[in-house]
């Protein structure tokens, strides 16, 4: 099997905890052919599209020291027809690229492309998950680039905090609570966050949830079930949970309404092509939805002595071989027809 890894530079990924690592690596061992490409290096030639994909070469044997393989690891750069991968992991992170989507546009009814391009477009947001409708799961959320509409949502919530967030950020980058008590700095930093561009930067205010302070739960979904969780607690003085904010990691087992609310939103994320995704959940609310390039994966083994990444290619191999078989059974009737 051909699989192409879209991703951040090869040497900003951490060997300690990266997930996609953890993914190539175990694609690797199982004799798949493996290459990596940059969103930046993405090209068409005579109406197809191309990469110039640096594919991992072939050894006999690989290290299973992640840091060995990171640092080892040999490439060969070609331009190569992405048509001819039968698997496209996105794991580039955000905010997403649109002229990767819409190049990507061009292969994606003869490639499985993970997460889908139409999903993606619909979810690398903080947008999304207001989608579902369901108040009970959902916390109250505004999204708007008018100080005012903002500033009176503040001043009528029964609660005396609430969260701002930049509408497009991650990692916990720029996430803030703001209190009641303290108005006098509220005018500035809406200022700040929808100021940078002509038109103005959305901005997204959600209702606080009571026990943020003692962090958060990254659940890991593959085709719309839990693949396995972890809780998230803030750094001492900070409210954000995320571990490239300095948050740590303690094992985590789902509780039953956790569970509801991944059986709850799962259908609609197969539907929308969203099959490996990362939730963030604070008591029993759904936060965000991460579709982009969901980590978690070697804190939830270590935790739970697992290897969760190899599910994870079982499962687009068997999406792969149900396709190729579909493929040959169509072959095989229209033999019988043309011979009959």
């Amino acid at each position: 099997m051909n699989i192409c890894f879209i991703i951040n530079p090869w040497e900003s990924l951490d060997p300690e905890d990266d997930s996609t690592l953890r993914l190539i690596h175990e694609s690797v061992l199982r004799g798949h052919n493996v290459g990596v490409l940059y969103p930046h290096n993405l090209t068409i030639r005579e109406s197809q599209t191309l990469g110039f994909v640096r594919k991992i070469k072939k050894k006999d044997k690989y290290s299973g020291n992640y840091h060995v393989f990171h640092k080892k690891v040999e490439f060969k750069e070609q331009l190569l027809p992405l048509e001819g991968f039968d698997v496209i992991f996105a794991r580039s992170n955000p905010p997403i690229d649109p002229v990767m989507l819409n190049f990507l546009d061009s292969v994606k009814d003869d490639t499985f492309i993970i997460n889908d391009i139409d999903g993606l477009r619909k979810a690398n947001n903080k947008l999304y998950p207001a989608s579902f409708h369901d108040n009970e799961i959902i916390p109250v959320t505004y999204v708007s680039k008018s100080k005012t509409v903002l500033k009176k949502a503040i001043l009528e919530s029964p609660k005396d905090k609430m969260i701002l967030k930049p509408f497009d950020g991650f990692g916990g980058k720029g996430v803030i609570v703001l209190e009641k008590s303290a108005l006098q700095n509220i005018n500035s930093l809406l200022d700040f966050y929808i100021s940078g561009t002509k038109e103005g930067n959305y901005v997204i205010l959600q209702e606080f949830i009571e026990g943020a302070e003692e962090g958060d739960v990254r659940v890991l979904m593959l085709n719309g079930e839990p693949l396995g969780a972890y809780r998230r607690i803030p750094a001492r003085d900070d409210i954000r949970s995320n571990i490239k904010a300095g948050g740590s990691a303690r094992k985590h087992t789902l509780s039953k309404q956790e569970k509801i609310i991944c059986s709850r939103i799962g259908p609609k994320l197969v539907s929308d092509g969203l099959f490996f995704v990362g939730l963030d959940i604070i008591n029993d609310k759904l936060i965000e939805i991460n579709v982009c390039s969901p980590g978690g994966i070697t804190r939830i083994n270590r935790f739970n002595r697992t290897r969760i990444q190899k599910t994870v290619i079982d499962f687009i191999e068997n999406v792969i071989l149900k396709k190729e078989s579909a493929i040959e059974r169509k072959k095989h009737f229209k033999r019988l027809i043309d011979e009959a």
